[in-house]
C-alpha cells in the first residue's frame, strides 16, 4: 500500500495518488506518514546474509517505496583512504555517476506506482541526470529545468536518456521558480530531490549500507557536501532509522561542507559577523541560497552534535587535485567534503584519530 504524506510543521495529512500535492498547504515540504522499521524481534543480520545482488533494495524492510525502476544501485565500495585517515564510499560508481541514484530510484518506483505519465525536476546536473535516466527506466516522461550554462556533459546524459532538458537564463532560483510554475500548470508530476520524500528515502541506504558493510559500527562521523541536504538528512534519517529499529547503539556527528558564499546553513550556525568570502565555483554543484528543509538540515546537526562550514575554491581545488593523484577521480563539488574533513581537524572539531567516513559523490567523468 502507498503510503501516506505528512507535513512535519503542520500536521497536515495527505492521501497518496497521482494528484498528491509537492508541498503542505503551509509551505513546508511532506513525507511519508510511515516510517517502515524491521520486525522489533529480528536483529540485525550479518552481512554474509545480505543480498548485495539486490543493491540498496536489500533494505526494502525500511523503505516506504516499492522497487519499481531499478538499475541494480547500491552497495557501493568503502574504502580505505590511508592519506586522509579516512573511509571513502564510492558513490560516484553509480550507473549515472552520483549519489542521486539512490532518490532517483525510489522517487521514478513511486511515480511508477501512481500511475505518473510525465515527471518533471529542476536541477544543476547530477539529479537532472539520475531523474531521466531512471524515467526512461520506468517508462516516464521527464522534463529537466536546468540553467542555461549547465555543464554540456550533464545536458547530454539527460538528452540521451530521451528526456527534455529546458533551459532557463538566469540564477539557479530562476530554474526552481520556473520549475514550479510547469508543476503549478500541470504539466507533470514534481520529482524534485529537493521536496519529494521518496528522494530521501532513498539517499537514507547510504547509511544502511555503510553501517552493514562495517558490522554495524557506527563512524565516529560522517563529513557530507551539503547543498539542499539530499545525502546530509537521508545519512541522519537512515543512521535514526538503524537506531531506532535497534541494529546500531549510536549516531555519527554528521558534519556538513558548503560552498563560500552560497552557504545558509553554515552561515545560520555561525551567525553575520564573519567576512564573506568569494563565491567558490568549483563546489557549483551545491550552491543553493534557500534550501528547502533548512530547518530539518539544523535539527540533524543539533541532534547528532554536528556541524557546517563553508570552504572557498582554492581548498576545494586542492583537495580535488590530491585526490586525482591518488586514484579518486570525482568531480569538483565532491571534493569540497574532503576538503571539509581537512578544515574541521585543522580547526579542532573533529580529533585526528576520529573514525570518519566521507561520500565520494560524484564521478569526474561527469565534468
Amino acid at each position: 500500500m502507498l503510503s501516506n504524506l505528512t507535513c512535519s510543521a503542520c500536521g497536515r495529512e495527505y492521501t497518496a495518488g497521482a494528484d498528491e500535492p509537492w508541498r503542505c498547504e503551509c509551505g513546508h515540504p511532506l513525507d511519508f506518514t510511515e516510517r517502515p522499521l524491521p520486525d522489533p524481534d529480528r536483529p540485525a543480520p550479518d552481512f554474509s546474509d545480505i543480498d548485495t545482488r539486490d543493491g540498496l533494495w536489500a533494505f526494502e524492510e525500511f523503505l516506504p517505496v516499492r522497487r519499481v525502476a531499478s538499475l541494480g544501485e547500491g552497495f557501493t565500495p568503502l574504502v580505505d583512504a590511508d592519506d586522509w585517515n579516512a573511509q571513502f564510499k564510492l558513490d560516484c560508481v553509480f550507473p549515472s555517476g552520483s549519489f542521486k541514484d539512490r532518490g532517483a530510484t525510489t522517487t521514478l518506483s513511486r511515480a511508477a506506482e501512481l500511475g505518473v505519465e510525465t515527471v518533471i525536476e529542476d536541477s544543476s546536473g547530477n539529479a537532472g541526470a539520475a531523474i531521466a535516466q531512471y524515467a526512461a527506466r520506468a517508462g516516464i516522461d521527464a522534463e529537466i529545468y536546468v540553467p542555461a550554462d549547465a555543464k554540456a556533459s550533464k545536458l547530454k546524459a539527460i538528452e540521451r536518456a530521451g528526456a527534455t532538458p529546458v533551459r532557463i537564463e538566469g540564477s539557479r532560483q530562476d530554474v526552481t521558480d520556473a520549475c514550479i510554475e510547469a508543476v503549478e500548470a500541470g504539466s507533470g508530476w514534481y520529482a524534485s530531490h529537493a521536496w519529494n520524500p521518496a528522494f530521501f528515502a532513498g539517499t537514507m541506504t547510504f547509511a544502511l549500507e555503510l553501517a552493514a558493510q562495517r558490522d554495524w559500527e557506527v563512524p565516529d562521523a560522517v563529513v557530507t557536501p551539503l547543498g539542499h541536504g539530499t545525502l546530509f538528512l537521508g545519512t541522519y534519517r537512515g543512521f535514526r532509522a538503524l537506531y531506532d529499529a535497534g541494529w546500531t547503539d549510536s549516531m555519527p556527528r554528521l558534519l556538513g561542507v558548503q560552498a563560500a558564499a552560497v552557504s545558509p546553513i553554515a552561515d545560520e550556525l555561525d551567525g553575520d559577523g564573519r567576512d564573506k568570502p568569494e563565491r567558490n565555483d568549483v563546489a557549483d554543484g551545491i550552491q543553493i541560497t534557500r534550501p528547502v528543509r533548512c530547518d530539518q538540515i539544523l535539527d540533524a546537526i543539533h541532534e547528532t552534535d554536528g556541524d557546517a562550514i563553508s570552504l572557498d575554491a582554492g581548498a576545494t581545488q586542492d583537495a580535488l587535485d590530491r585526490l586525482h593523484r591518488t586514484g579518486f577521480y570525482i568531480e569538483p563539488t565532491s571534493a569540497v567534503a574532503v576538503a571539509g574533513l581537512t578544515a574541521y581537524r585543522e580547526r579542532g572539531i573533529l580529533d585526528e584519530g576520529a573514525d570518519v567516513v566521507v561520500p565520494l559523490t560524484g564521478s569526474g567523468l561527469k565534468s
